[in-house]
């Protein structure tokens, strides 16, 4: 294997205390003081103090009437396609009951979540997105109430967000950002009934509220940065991977962008393509950070050991540019999702094709999938027995439960073989 750029070391753990001590400071004064220390961090680290934090349905149609037309019919495309793979997925799960032995029924129910929170991103980049991954799949699983916030922006209501968060279903918008959103949503505050669930994706601070606050209420990933890999052979076309590498760079200056090929001329001609399209890409005070920092090109020596190197880097965004990539289907196990052929790219994934962006990070995806309309289900059994069953099940669990030392269990069960059992001799 050849490494033609190699990524940066880098010392995160001064960072990642600093984050955790802010984080901590904030969760706690939402904690102890609710509506009053929300609107504090508001004004301090948003200048946003707003009457009230919850749109009124005259705020939602305002912010509806600044969108123009051909944004609305956008946000309702990528919508659509979004539902559309959610209404599979929870197709996809089935209830069902089975008799195991004669005379005992055994249960799978799948109960939507009854409170569920949506984070969208705001600052530099409000990802609009997000409204649709995750309320659309919240609603489409059942959840009877999703409450969205995002954050303001430029000091006033973020209107094409709020329009996404409304068309998706929202039952509830506010708009405040941050840790202390995240905090009020969890915890619950004066004028914020508390959820059961907090999902989308955040910058560092929000992160971490949610790894904080977690126990405390469900959420979906613990994410950190975007992270893309890209796999290819000779066949690739350089510009277009230089395009998808730089489009997940843009993200931060700390994302990893990651190609690795069986082709040493493709290498050379994606690091001298990237040079080149960071000249004329506007976000490039981001990108090249990003690509100087956490850039990296490898070259391997077979398909096969492509197949190794992405399992192990076990990546957000896994993009395959290689003459059969179904062979990558076939064969790769973590990653959180796949991108097979040039006709796609993360950013098709991210906004518009249907696919959740709400994806594992930072080797996640060795254990888990992204957001889907699974995360919002509790998969819940029920157990049902006839008295003829309850003695046959009641004699072997007693022996169970002796063998454990637990003679108070074992106890449950004798008397349930002795009523029932009597009643069948009778």
């Amino acid at each position: 294997m050849i490494t033609v750029k190699a990524q940066q070391t880098h010392d995160t753990n001064n960072k990642r205390t600093n984050v955790q001590t802010i984080v901590a400071e904030i969760i706690a004064a939402i904690r102890e003081r609710g509506d009053r220390a929300l609107r504090e961090y508001s004004e301090r680290l948003d200048r946003w103090s707003p009457p009230h934090f919850r749109l009124s349905a005259d705020d939602v149609q305002g912010c509806l009437a600044q969108v123009p037309e051909q944004t609305i019919s956008d946000i309702r495309f990528c919508q659509d396609q979004v539902r559309a793979f959610a209404t599979a997925q929870r197709a996809s799960l089935q209830d069902f009951e089975v008799e195991t032995i004669p005379g005992v029924r055994l249960g799978q129910r799948h109960i939507p979540i009854n409170n569920a929170g949506a984070y969208i991103p705001g600052g530099r980049y409000p990802m609009v997105a997000s409204a649709h991954m995750s309320i659309i799949t919240a609603k489409v699983a059942g959840v009877g109430r999703v409450a969205a916030c995002t954050p303001p922006l430029n000091g006033s209501y973020p209107a094409a967000t709020v329009a996404a968060m409304h068309m998706a279903g929202a039952d509830e918008i506010y708009v405040m950002g941050g840790v202390q959103a995240i905090a009020a949503l969890a915890i619950g505050t004066e004028t914020i009934p508390r959820v059961d669930f907090l999902a989308g994706p955040g910058n560092a601070y929000v992160a971490d509220a949610k790894r904080q606050l977690f126990g405390e209420v469900g959420i979906d990933l613990l994410a950190g940065p975007t992270e893309i890999l890209v796999i290819a052979d000779e066949s690739a076309d350089p510009v277009l991977v230089a395009a998808d590498l730089l489009g997940q760079a843009e993200h931060g200056p700390e994302t990893p962008a990651v190609l690795i090929t069986t082709s040493e001329r493709l290498a050379r001609d994606v690091e001298t393509e990237v040079e080149r399209q960071l000249i004329m890409l506007s976000t490039a005070d981001i990108a090249a950070v990003s690509w100087r920092e956490f850039g990296v090109i490898q070259v391997a020596d077979s398909l096969e050991e492509l197949v190794k190197m992405a399992d192990e880097l076990a990546y957000e965004h896994v993009e395959v540019h290689t003459r059969e990539p179904r062979f990558f289907l076939q064969r790769l196990t973590n990653y959180g999702s796949l991108f097979l052929g040039e006709e796609t790219t993360v950013a098709y994934g991210d906004k518009t094709i249907g696919t959740n962006h709400i994806l594992p990070t930072a080797g996640a995806a060795r254990y888990t999938g992204g957001l889907w309309v699974g995360k919002y289900l509790k998969t819940v059994t029920y157990q049902e027995a006839t008295p003829a069953a309850s003695v046959v099940i009641g004699e072997v669990c007693a022996r169970q439960c002796r063998l454990e030392n637990f003679e108070g269990h074992a106890l449950t069960c004798d008397a349930r073989v002795r009523k029932f059992g009597a009643a069948g001799a009778a």
